[in-house]
């Protein structure tokens, strides 16, 4: 799976952009503010259905447009499949799939896999756990076709359980304790399916992770652990009871796999207290790597990756290193430098494109 052609129309100050990338490796220069990083947060939206530079998704239509829109083309499996997704300025979402046009994000976004590298990816590791939970559940959604339906389930459950508790407040009548009993017979249930499906889908990527951070860290020995988001002692059943009064009291569940989070040590310190910036970046790569390699083994699909700003905090042989690993993996690959110096280390590569953006216009060069 490549993409083949994307056109993108009104997405900030790309106005009506067409560009035929290579299946193997683009790379996308240009001064900033001139448009590159819009071009990768636009392939964004093919894998998420959002940006990954703002909340306020209406921000990024130009300024005197109603919406954007974004198509591609892609090659799977000899055959053709147009994918297309747009949204205006009151945030109604439209994607087309073979010009079929659809609200169902979750069947769009499932066609392309795209992961994103950033100056900010260290964030992965130094920010809230939700953004772990977060990178867990991107490998599960593309691998595990009964996810997306089973975390829907729980988040439906869990806003069910958030509004009784909120409700309830110090009146608590034999109702709302039936209600209570309902709600979390259903959310142990399901929260115990994604807990599963979580600690299988880590023990399955760990031995690429391990081999990963031996090539980009191997200073550092790593303990990598996950937290399933109540007490190791009891079941999710009875760590909700034990937390009953004190959630009834906040008015949100305060324990379930909501809660989980993913723990990164080196020896014996969390690594955000011991790594540099630099390394933090390598650490998440090596964790997008074992993604990446772990779909690439167990699916058909190839993810979109696309790396902006590739020169920030990291050195010439890193760069290469984690290229040439993603490029074993059939991986189609978009990065952005801000001058041709930064990717002197890019004639080597064959099946390269090379891309100027100035003023919001693509051109290709030779």
């Amino acid at each position: 799976m490549k993409l083949d052609k994307v056109q993108i129309q009104h997405f900030r100050n790309l106005q009506d952009v067409v560009v035929l990338p290579s299946p193997n490796l683009n790379f996308i220069f240009g001064q900033n503010g001139s448009g590159k990083s819009s071009f990768l947060e636009a392939l964004h939206y093919l894998g998420f259905g959002r940006s990954f530079r703002t909340s306020k998704q209406k921000n990024v239509i130009n300024n005197e447009e109603l919406s954007f829109s974004i198509f591609c083309q892609l090659s799977v499996d000899a055959e053709i499949l147009k994918l297309g997704i747009s949204r205006n300025r009151e945030d109604l979402v439209t994607v087309s799939i073979n010009g079929e046009k659809s609200n169902r994000l979750s069947e769009f976004v499932s066609h392309v896999p795209v992961q994103i590298f950033t100056p900010q990816s260290a964030d992965v590791i130094l920010g809230s756990p939700s953004l772990r939970r977060r990178f867990i559940d991107w490998g599960l959604f593309h691998v595990e076709q009964s996810f997306s339906k089973t975390s829907q389930e729980y988040a439906k459950l869990l806003k069910q359980k958030n509004a009784l508790l909120k409700k309830i407040g110090k009146n608590y009548s034999s109702d709302d304790a039936h209600q209570m009993h309902f709600w979390d017979k259903q959310i142990v249930r399901v929260g115990e399916i994604i807990t599963n499906m979580r600690y299988s889908y880590l023990e399955a990527i760990m031995g690429h992770i391990n081999d990963n951070l031996m090539h980009f860290l191997p200073e550092f020995s790593f303990e990598i652990s996950y937290h399933r988001g109540w007490e190791k002692d009891a079941a999710l059943q009875e760590a909700i009871f034990r937390k009953e009064e004190k959630d009834i009291k906040n008015g949100f569940l305060s324990v379930g796999p909501h809660k989980a989070d993913l723990k990164i040590k080196s020896q014996g310190i969390d690594v955000a207290e011991l790594l540099s910036r630099g390394q933090l970046r390598m650490l998440v790569a090596a964790l997008q790597l074992a993604q990446v390699q772990y779909l690439s083994l167990k699916t058909s699909k190839s993810v979109v990756f696309l790396l902006d700003d590739i020169g920030a905090e990291l050195d010439e042989v890193k760069r290469q290193l984690f290229i040439d690993r993603l490029l074993l993996e059939d991986t189609q690959l978009f990065i952005t430098a801000i001058e041709k110096s930064q990717l002197s280390f890019i004639d080597k590569y064959k099946n390269k494109k090379m891309f100027h953006v100035e003023h919001g216009h693509m051109r290709e060069e030779n």
